[in-house]
């Protein structure tokens, strides 16, 4: 079987499937199961598949079918320019969450900041890119479920982020070591309502529940951060929290009365997607 005949029975099956995204889905997976860059798959389409090959990009197809994210089938996703193995157990990277990074980045530079923590901390995608970005800094890193830490811990590992400190902890539980105090907090906590869960597409219900699973009004880990975090954030510091559609107003007010600032502040979808609190 060449590429172009394994790409388009691909494609046949996918489409049949109602994969919205057939085209994009089968390309990655024929490369990656063939080892190939894209610019190879299509610069040469007459090239044969082994018949190992040709197995994986099968097997692949088969999981893609049943609705396994195309991001846990390839074992990595590409976050703010780095490469992040994710898989069953930890939440997949989002392009919003880039934004979150970029903002972070930013504010970062503002305070001088040294101390940074990151909360619910899943692959590291966050804290571990802000390491990355700010090698001055030290970065904590908080993630409570094991198969999470697992990926947490070979991404520090891969990107070599020497800054960071992991923390298989639970954030309601959890004191920073050495009286540590943020110049910045980051997290993008679950906020998913609990009863619209099972309405999410059947690829999202296949990422583990607890990291999208925020409670009955989808704001119960805003309250936790609100109730617990602020003393663990020193005094002209900031709260940088990822929200859900329509979150944005009442995430801020569970600030309101405690800190000195809160802005809602809107992605390039011009959705009210973060806020940022000043402690």
């Amino acid at each position: 079987m060449t590429l172009r005949e394994a790409y388009r029975a691909g494609l046949l099956r996918l489409r049949a499937a109602e994969n919205t995204d057939a085209e994009f889905d089968c390309g990655c997976l024929l490369e990656c199961a063939a080892g190939i860059s894209r610019t190879a798959r299509l610069s040469n389409p007459q090239a044969e598949l082994s018949p190992e090959k040709e197995r994986q990009f099968l097997e692949m197809l088969d999981r893609r079918e049943g609705g396994e994210p195309l991001q846990y089938i390839l074992g990595k996703w590409s976050f703010y320019g780095r490469e992040f193995s994710v898989g069953e157990g930890v939440l997949i990277p989002r392009p919003e969450t880039e934004e979150l990074v970029a903002l972070a980045s930013e504010r970062m530079l503002a305070l001088h900041a040294q101390t940074v923590f990151d909360l619910c901390a899943g692959s590291g995608c966050i804290g571990l890119t802000l390491a990355l970005e700010h090698p001055e800094a030290q970065v904590y890193l908080l993630e409570k479920y094991a198969a999470a830490f697992r990926y947490l811990q070979k991404n520090q590992t891969d990107l070599r982020a020497a800054n960071a400190r992991l923390f298989m902890a639970d954030v309601a539980d959890f004191t920073p070591p050495d009286g540590e105090q943020a110049d910045l907090l980051v997290s993008n906590p679950p906020y998913v309502e609990s009863g619209q869960i099972p309405d999410l597409q059947r690829e999202v219900q296949r990422e583990p529940r607890t990291a999208l699973d925020g409670g009955a009004d989808g704001l119960a880990f805003y309250r936790l951060i609100a109730e617990k975090w602020l003393s663990y954030v020193r005094r002209g510091g900031e709260i940088l929290l990822e929200c859900g559609d329509g979150q944005g107003e009442a995430v801020a007010a569970l600030f309101a009365d405690k800190t000195a600032e809160q802005q809602v502040l809107l992605d390039r979808n011009h959705i009210d997607r973060f806020v940022r609190v000043i402690v």
